[in-house]
């Protein structure tokens, strides 16, 4: 399973009516899965093919992203790093490949072209330019990605394992992880309270 596969060109996105790129996916309190608890993943692509999508709300134990520019001997700007990334649980599928998600201010020519201003790169140039400081504005860098064959998304939604809302930038770049699924939630007019793990199934 390779992402690239699941990234849709700009003459199919036309026939995306129905599927779920470039939305939030709110995993429900019955998430049987534990990798998916309490997550919200935005959707990179979702179409006929299967669908690709990076975790937004959950960590990766305690690598930094300065670990990472000296374990990839990339150098770094003799400046402040607060501006560095911090790195992402993206998912349970190839978790030793990195994934940029960025605002678009940023393109190469192996960047993927996204949704609502975004883009998605994964290779280490992206990750020297956000050291130097010429990196996109906005960044999230997730190892591994949340990944679906086709239809087996579509059967997930239809078990009410997930919701979908609108993405927007502040919930999908704000630094606060922990009360992303509440806002997530909120932005559909639920609150977590409310749902039970029979949710849907009335």
């Amino acid at each position: 399973m390779d992402p690239d596969d699941f990234i849709q060109s700009d003459e199919t996105k036309d026939e995306a009516e129905g599927y779920l790129t470039g939305q939030l996916l709110i995993a429900m309190p019955a998430m049987r899965d534990p990798r998916f608890t309490r997550t919200v993943i935005y959707m990179c692509a979702h179409n006929d093919q299967g669908a690709m999508g990076l975790v937004i709300n959950r960590l990766v134990g305690s690598i930094k992203f300065a670990d990472l520019l000296e374990e990839l001997e990339l150098e770094s700007a003799p400046v402040d790093a607060s501006h560095y990334p911090t790195i992402h649980f993206g998912g349970p599928v190839e978790t030793g490949r990195g994934f940029v998600l960025h605002s678009d201010d940023y393109l190469r020519d192996d960047s993927m072209p996204l949704e609502d201003g975004l883009a998605l790169t994964a290779t280490v140039d992206i990750l020297r330019d956000i050291a130097l400081g010429s990196g996109p504005r906005r960044a999230i860098l997730a190892l591994g990605y949340a990944g679906w064959g086709p239809g087996q998304l579509d059967g997930e939604l239809q078990e009410n394992s997930w919701l979908s809302v609108e993405s927007d930038p502040d919930l999908l770049f704000g630094a606060a992880l922990d009360d992303k699924w509440d806002r997530a939630l909120a932005k559909l007019g639920i609150s977590a309270s409310l749902l039970s793990t029979d949710a849907g199934h009335a």
